[in-house]
């Protein structure tokens, strides 16, 4: 059982350190693509931080009881991917009944998070550095809330730069991406932290 300390400096590491998005790359699709509006955004941040933070334990308690117990551990990323999926569409039905204007606004990057990069890695990275269930949660609830501070920031600076004049060639994309790498940039300052 790791210490409240550790799982503060885990939280801290996996949130601002090691972002994600930023510094890891994962998770880059709804990061652009939904990033528009401050609203959408933290709502796929909300999302995200369900989908990521249930997945870690459930794929925690998985790990540990079902595929480490009857040494099935290479069907892991089957596994992992199954629940990701089933918990993506209890999501979906429940934004479908309880607030339809968000599952609207998020569109087809709602079903994407299924296939989201950086919701699969965590549940794998809480097993190859051997994270109890606890500090897999962990884990994943701060991976989670590093996402939404990306994105959200991300989507406040989009919307100040829609009332900008910008060149031709950088409207768009590019400024976005420019927008993210010197985030990316910023987000290095945190290193060190720790």
């Amino acid at each position: 059982m790791e210490s409240v300390k550790e799982l503060l400096v885990l939280l801290v590491a996996s949130s601002l350190v090691s972002n994600v998005v930023l510094s890891q790359f994962l998770g880059l699709c709804p990061f652009l693509g939904v990033s528009k509006k401050t609203n959408t955004a933290a709502g796929m941040g909300v999302a995200v931080i369900f989908v990521i933070t249930l997945a870690s334990a459930v794929a925690g308690v998985l790990n540990k009881f079902v595929l480490q117990r009857f040494q099935v551990e290479y069907l892991e990323t089957i596994v992992f991917i199954l629940v990701i999926a089933a918990l993506v569409q209890f999501v979906e039905m429940f934004l479908r009944k309880a607030i339809p204007s968000l599952y609207k606004a998020l569109g087809v990057y709602l079903p994407l998070i299924t296939t989201n990069c950086a919701v699969l890695g965590v549940a794998l990275t809480n097993v190859q550095k051997e994270y109890g269930i606890v500090t897999g949660i962990v884990n994943g609830f701060a991976t989670a809330v590093g996402f939404t501070i990306a994105i959200v920031i991300l989507a406040g600076i989009r919307e100040k730069l829609e009332y900008n004049d910008i060149p031709k060639p950088f409207q768009g994309m590019p400024t976005v991406l420019l927008t993210a790498g010197l985030m990316a940039i910023a987000f290095c300052g945190f290193s060190g932290l720790l």
